[in-house]
C-alpha cells in the first residue's frame, strides 16, 4: 500500500507544552452536552429528516436531558428554516433548553439565520469557518490574514444583528473548523479575536468549539492541542471550551474523554454517532462510560432501546449490533468461559442481596464481562447468554435458568452441555432458548418407550415414606408395587427394585417452578444402573408424580442406551 503518500512534515503538537497535565487527571463530572443530531447528523443523511422526524428527534433529545440542541442550519434550505420557525412559533422549546443555530460567516447567511430565530426566548448563534492551511489554499483561496478579516467581519455582523433583537437572550459560539489541523498559534489568535469582538464575559460567555473536523491523529495529540488552548486563551473564565470530535480514525470517544481531562467543558456529538463519513462522537457512549464509573451522566438512558428505536426511525439507519451499550449483542456472551463467569457473577449478586436484605439493583455491580447491569438501561438478562458451538456447561445452564427457571445440578449441566455441543457441532448454528428447551425435554423429561407412569401415592410417618407405584410395561402389562424408604425418592427406588430393576440412587434434587403452566415441582435424579450413571427429570404439580416420572425416565433412558459418558 502507498503509505508514503501520508507521511507528514512537522508535528501537530503545539509548542510549549512539555508539562502537559491531562494524563494525571480523571473525569469526575459530566460535561455540558450539546446535541448536533438535527444539524450535523441530519446533513450526513442520504434522505434528510423531514419535519415529522426532526420533531420526533427534538422531543427525544429533550426527554433525554439535553439542555443545548443545535436544531439546524436555517440558511441551508426552506425546510431547515421552517423547522426552526415552528419550534419558536409553536412554543416547543422548554424553558431550560437553549436552541443553537448554525451559520457560515457570509453576511446574507447570517441575516437569514437571524430571521429564523426571531422571537426566540433564548438561542445560541453558531458561527463556523474552516481555518486550516489546506482549506485556506484550496477551498477559499485566501491567505491567513484574509481569512482572519473575513471571520472577524462575520463575527461583527453577528454582534450587530444580535443587538437589534431585543427581548431575546442570545449567546454566541465560534468554531474554527478543522481546528485539529490548523496551526495552533493561528487558531489561538483567531479565537481570542472573535471572543473580543463578542465582548465575552463570565455572565455572557462565548462558546469556543474546537472540532476535529477530520480525525487525523491519535487522541493524545488532540488532548495536547486542547490543553494548550485551555492554558493560553485570553479571558478563559469568559469562555466555554467545547470540542466536536469526528470518528475518522475510530477514536472519537477517546478524543472526547481526553479533551475533558485537558480542560474542555462541553462536548458536541450525536446519539449513536451519526454524522459525516464515519460519524460524530457518540454521546450515548460517552454518557454511559461516565455512568459505568459511578459518575452521574446527567442524561437519561434508562430505556436505551426506546432511544435507539427513535433514532433509527429518525435517521433511517440501524444501530450496529456491536455498538457500545445499545447494540443487540453488547450484553450477550457466546463463549463458554464468559458464560460461566457471568452466571457465577449473577449468582454471587443474588446471594449478596439475600445476605444483606437489600435488592440486587441497589448493590454495587460486580459481574464479570458485563461493565454495567443491562437492567439499568432497560434490558433484561434474557439475551445475556446465547448458545452455540462455543458455549459450555455454564452457558447452557444459565440459558435454561434465565428463560425457564431451571437450576440444573452440576453433573446434569455437564452431561446436557455435551448433548448440546453435539447438536451445534453438527449444525454450526446458534441454538435458541426455545430449541434448547426442546432438546432438554426430549432428552430428559418426555416419556420414552419403556415404563410409563400410571399412578403414585405416598404416605408419610415420621421420616419414612411409603409409596404405591403403578406403571405400564412396554408390552402393556401393568405393575403395582409398594415399598418404604427414607424419603420419597428412596421409597420409589425400593419399589422399582422389587420389580427386578437394579438401580442405586446417587442424587436427587428438587425445585419449585412457577411459570405460565402454573406451579410445578421439578425433580432431577441421578441413578446408577448396571454400573452406568444415568439422569432423569420430572415436572409435575404433584412432587410425588414428578419424582416418580424422573426415576422412570432415567430407567427408560438407560434401556435406550442414553447413559452419562
Amino acid at each position: 500500500m502507498p503509505f508514503h503518500r501520508y507521511a507528514r512534515e512537522g508535528s501537530r503538537l503545539p509548542r510549549g507544552l512539555a508539562d502537559r497535565r491531562w494524563p494525571g487527571r480523571e473525569i469526575g463530572q459530566a460535561p455540558l452536552w450539546a446535541s448536533v443530531d438535527l444539524r450535523d447528523g441530519n446533513q450526513a443523511l442520504a434522505n434528510p429528516m423531514d419535519a415529522r422526524r426532526k420533531g420526533m428527534m427534538f422531543d427525544l433529545l429533550v426527554r433525554t436531558g439535553f439542555k443545548e440542541i443545535e436544531v439546524g442550519y436555517p440558511a441551508a434550505s426552506a425546510a431547515e428554516f421552517d423547522f426552526v420557525r415552528d419550534l419558536i412559533t409553536q412554543d416547543r422549546v422548554p424553558d431550560d433548553v437553549t436552541i443553537v443555530v448554525f451559520t457560515p460567516a457570509r453576511p446574507e447567511l447570517i441575516d437569514r439565520t437571524f430571521e429564523a430565530i426571531r422571537g426566540a426566548k433564548r438561542a445560541v448563534v453558531h458561527l463556523c469557518l474552516a481555518t486550516a492551511c489546506l482549506w485556506r489554499d484550496v477551498v477559499f483561496s485566501m491567505s491567513a490574514a484574509e481569512l482572519r478579516g473575513f471571520t472577524l467581519r462575520g463575527a461583527e455582523h453577528v454582534a450587530a444583528r444580535a443587538a437589534g433583537m431585543r427581548g431575546s437572550d442570545l449567546r454566541f459560539e465560534y468554531s474554527p473548523e478543522t481546528f485539529n489541523v490548523t496551526e495552533p498559534e493561528f487558531a489561538l489568535e483567531l479565537s481570542n479575536a472573535v471572543a473580543s469582538v463578542w465582548d465575552a464575559s463570565p455572565d455572557r460567555p462565548v462558546t469556543l468549539n474546537l472540532p476535529t473536523t477530520v480525525e487525523t491523529d491519535s487522541p493524545n495529540v488532540f488532548a495536547d492541542q486542547v490543553e494548550w488552548m485551555h492554558r493560553n486563551l485570553d479571558n478563559r473564565g469568559s469562555l466555554i471550551l467545547s470540542v466536536h470530535p469526528h470518528n475518522d480514525r475510530g477514536t472519537a470517544v477517546a478524543s472526547a474523554e481526553l479533551a475533558l481531562m485537558a480542560g474542555a467543558d462541553r462536548i458536541e456529538g450525536t446519539l449513536f454517532g451519526n454524522g459525516e463519513r464515519t460519524g460524530n462522537v457518540c454521546l450515548a457512549t460517552l454518557a454511559l462510560n461516565l455512568f459505568s464509573r459511578g459518575v452521574d451522566p446527567q442524561l437519561d438512558f434508562s430505556d436505551i432501546d426506546a432511544v435507539r428505536r427513535t433514532v433509527e426511525e429518525g435517521i433511517q439507519m440501524a444501530v450496529p449490533p456491536r455498538h457500545p451499550y445499545a447494540g443487540d449483542l453488547v450484553y450477550t456472551a457466546f463463549s463458554g468461559t464468559h458464560q460461566d463467569a457471568i452466571g457465577k457473577g449473577l449468582v454471587a449478586l443474588e446471594e449478596h442481596a439475600a445476605r444483606t436484605g437489600r435488592p440486587a439493583a441497589e448493590l454495587p455491580w460486580e459481574v464479570p464481562y458485563l461493565p454495567i447491569d443491562p437492567k439499568d438501561v432497560g434490558r433484561s438478562y434474557e439475551s445475556v447468554v446465547r448458545v452455540n458451538s462455543q458455549s459450555g456447561k455454564g452457558g447452557v445452564a444459565q440459558a435454561l435458568k434465565t428463560h425457564y427457571g431451571l437450576d440444573l445440578p452440576r453433573a446434569l449441566r455437564v452431561e446436557f452441555a455435551k448433548e448440546v455441543q453435539r447438536i451445534t457441532d453438527a449444525t454450526g448454528l446458534e441454538v435458541t432458548h426455545q430449541r434448547l428447551w426442546e432438546i432438554f425435554t426430549d432428552t430428559y423429561v418426555e416419556s420414552r418407550p419403556g415404563l410409563l407412569l400410571k399412578d403414585v401415592r405416598e404416605s408419610r410417618a415420621a421420616d419414612r415414606s411409603t409409596v404405591s407405584l403403578s406403571w405400564v410395561e412396554r408390552g402393556g402389562d401393568e405393575r403395582t408395587l409398594g415399598a418404604s424408604g427414607d424419603g420419597l425418592a428412596d421409597a420409589l427406588v425400593a419399589a422399582l427394585r422389587g420389580a427386578g430393576r437394579q438401580l442405586e440412587l446417587q442424587d436427587v434434587a428438587a425445585q419449585e417452578l412457577e411459570d405460565a403452566a402454573g406451579r410445578r415441582s421439578v425433580v432431577y435424579v441421578r441413578v446408577e444402573i448396571a454400573s452406568e450413571v444415568v439422569h432423569g427429570v420430572g415436572l409435575d404439580a404433584d412432587p410425588a408424580v414428578a419424582t416418580a416420572t424422573a426415576l422412570l425416565n432415567a430407567v427408560n433412558r438407560h434401556a435406550a442406551g442414553k447413559v452419562a459418558p
